[in-house]
């Protein structure tokens, strides 16, 4: 399914739904971070989705990182909370979601990368080479947000 990003642009179309959602920066011993690009969009992104019935927000970032990546995770603290209303992705479908996610920091403890049905490519970055990838802006923030050390982030 495809998917378009909106970000604080008054183009865009209104949200009708709202779900809660989690992503992971997973580091590595070496310091790099953990990337896929993903098919809907062709961008690079944190691993990371929709919350199901009976888990956890932790829960939800260690599935969605094995999902996407073929990386088991340890959750070790919190990035963020990333709600702003102007941020809304409109797919294909019909369905326009307001952004409602908290960003995880995990740690690599088995696994081996793997690409998904929604991953075209996974990959570990230092964080330098993450500026040079593209990618769309709230994402870039979580990364950033995790590089400056200044977390929990609320937005």
């Amino acid at each position: 399914m495809a998917r378009r990003d909106y970000e604080d642009d008054p183009g865009a179309p209104e949200a009708n739904s709202l779900v809660p959602a989690a992503s992971a920066v997973v580091v590595d011993g070496d310091g790099r971070v953990l990337l896929q690009r993903r098919t809907d969009n062709g961008m690079w992104a944190l691993p990371g989705g929709k919350m199901e019935l009976g888990e956890s927000i932790g829960d939800c970032a260690i599935r969605e990182t094995y999902e996407e990546t073929g990386v088991t995770v340890e959750i070790m603290g919190i990035v963020g909370t990333y709600t702003n209303p102007g941020h809304v992705f409109a797919y294909d479908d019909g369905e326009v979601r307001q952004e409602f996610s908290i960003c995880l920091l995990a740690r690599p403890v088995s696994g081996s990368l793997h690409t998904s049905d929604e991953s075209i490519e996974v990959a570990w970055f230092t964080p330098d080479e993450t500026d040079a990838l593209p990618m769309v802006s709230s994402i870039r923030k979580r990364i950033n947000d995790w590089r400056s050390g200044h977390g929990p982030v609320v937005s």
